[in-house]
């Protein structure tokens, strides 16, 4: 998935930041906090590019390359809440910087990978690494800065954010090209090791509560397992074997541990990982549909789009890569339009209208195929669907924060982020009839996916109308 989508609606992580942490230079822990952060972006927006080339090497399984996303999604998602809660128990710079040290060595695991297991081992790896960066990363931005200083620190590590998502495909495409997928893993070592090192030498925490709550490791465990458990059934259900009995059990039992999961959180009350409290307003609920709703249906596409461009219409993966520059640009040259305009009217028009945008968009995609002119079928399709996400994802963070009381920003910040992974893995777990195609199959599944995810825009756009009451 396109990382340029997650910079918005990650930026509301700076909300658990506590009191300013005593730092020796303001100016290095930005510096600090984008190398973290920028090592998850650069990883969603390269790796989509080099699925066909890792296949290949592999002889992969349409299956198999779902799981070598999908891998990387499921401990991010799962853990991203608890990664946050770590830091604020044991320190968000130790969390940071064992992250990312995580991170930086699961890459090398990745580029030595010899078999697709061990891939996959090396991007669970990574997942978890960047469960721990991220959430701290931000949280400890936020505490280094405080009034104006503040906003224009978010600014700058947002606009980094947009970068590296706008420049990493085309990059990363270029390496594939020229030496190989496993060089998109080695360019995650410089910014890990800068991020580490600057951590260590300019970052200093706030002091940490004696009596912090413990952490909330069932809860951890059971949403990984419940995760872990429905994405295995949904990617073998929508493979070529289709829904055996394996595949329902899978589910059946995710959706069963899901249960006990939501059990559990309600009975730990404030020290859940996943407080109860937040869904007391139905403004949050709708944005947490609206969230994983389209930003499954962003996802989706915008794996297959490349997938689909070097599989049957013959581009090169720098050149996909270079393909997708229009959107991660229009994404964020919009986004600050939007957000104005939101602050205006208020964020529900917004969140009704910019799904049903990016549905438009969608829809356009159908027009793409083997021999489509990239002026006339592809970018127009790309461009429609940045506008309407940043119609969306801008006004998405303010939306979330106002929907829920004080206590809770930090929690309903993480969660949404969450969420927007989330939504994109289980998508991405139902995109096994798509990638196991071939030739003019291949284009029809692709177009059958472009409606769906029109469909999904739709109902983003619905939860968004219905149900979201907040006016700024």
């Amino acid at each position: 998935m396109s990382a340029g989508v997650y910079v918005h609606c990650d930026a509301a992580g700076v909300a658990r930041a506590a009191a300013p942490a005593e730092t020796r230079n303001p100016t290095w822990v930005l510096i600090t906090t984008i190398l973290a952060s920028g090592l998850a972006f650069l990883e969603g927006s390269v790796f989509n590019v080099g699925l066909p080339a890792i296949g290949e090497t592999f002889n992969a399984s349409a299956s198999d390359l779902q799981w070598t996303i999908n891998a990387y999604l499921l401990p991010l998602g799962a853990l991203l809440l608890l990664g946050g809660a770590a830091g604020d128990r044991f320190g968000r710079v130790r969390l940071l910087v064992a992250g990312t040290t995580l991170f930086g060595a699961a890459s090398i695991g990745c580029a030595l990978a010899a078999t697709l297991p061990w891939l996959l081992i090396g991007r669970t790896a990574q997942g978890i690494g960047a469960a721990m960066l991220m959430p701290n990363s931000l949280a400890i931005l936020g505490s280094a800065f405080s009034g104006e200083a503040r906003g224009r620190a978010i600014g700058i590590w947002a606009s980094m954010g947009a970068v590296i998502a706008a420049v990493g495909p085309v990059f990363g495409g270029w390496l594939i090209d020229v030496v190989g997928w496993r060089s998109i893993f080695l360019i995650n070592l410089p910014p890990a090791i800068g991020a580490i090192v600057l951590a260590l030498m300019f970052v200093r925490d706030p002091r940490r509560e004696k009596n912090a709550p413990p952490l909330d490791l069932l809860g951890g465990l059971l949403a990984t397992c419940t995760l872990g458990a429905i994405t295995w059934g949904l990617t073998m259900g929508s493979g070529r074997e289709g829904w055996t009995p394996t595949a329902v059990l899978l589910v059946s039992g995710g959706i069963i541990l899901m249960l006990g999961f939501l059990l559990i959180e309600k009975t730990k009350g404030k020290i859940a990982m996943m407080p109860f409290a937040l869904f007391g307003s139905s403004s949050f609920i709708g944005l947490t549909a609206l969230t994983f709703l389209l930003y499954g249906a962003l996802g989706a596409l915008l794996v297959l789009v490349p997938y689909v461009l070097i599989q049957a219409a013959g581009y090169s993966a720098a050149a996909a890569g270079a393909a997708l520059l229009p959107f991660a640009l229009v994404l964020a040259l919009a986004s600050p339009a939007m957000g104005k305009l939101a602050g205006k009217v208020g964020v529900r028009l917004p969140l009704s209208i910019g799904p049903l945008v990016a549905a438009g968009g969608f829809l356009l995609a159908l027009r793409i195929g083997p021999n489509a002119d990239y002026w006339e079928a592809i970018f127009p399709a790309l461009v429609v669907i940045a506008i309407g996400m940043a119609g969306a994802v801008a006004p998405l963070t303010t939306a979330v924060l106002a929907s829920v009381d004080n206590q809770h920003v930090g929690s309903a910040s993480d969660l949404n982020s969450a969420v927007a992974r989330l939504g994109g893995m289980v998508a991405i777990a139902l995109l096994g009839g798509v990638l196991s195609a071939s030739g003019p199959a291949l284009i029809g599944a692709f177009h059958h996916a472009a409606i769906v995810c029109a469909l999904a825009s739709g109902a983003a756009s619905l939860s968004a109308f219905l149900l979201v009451a907040i006016r700024a």
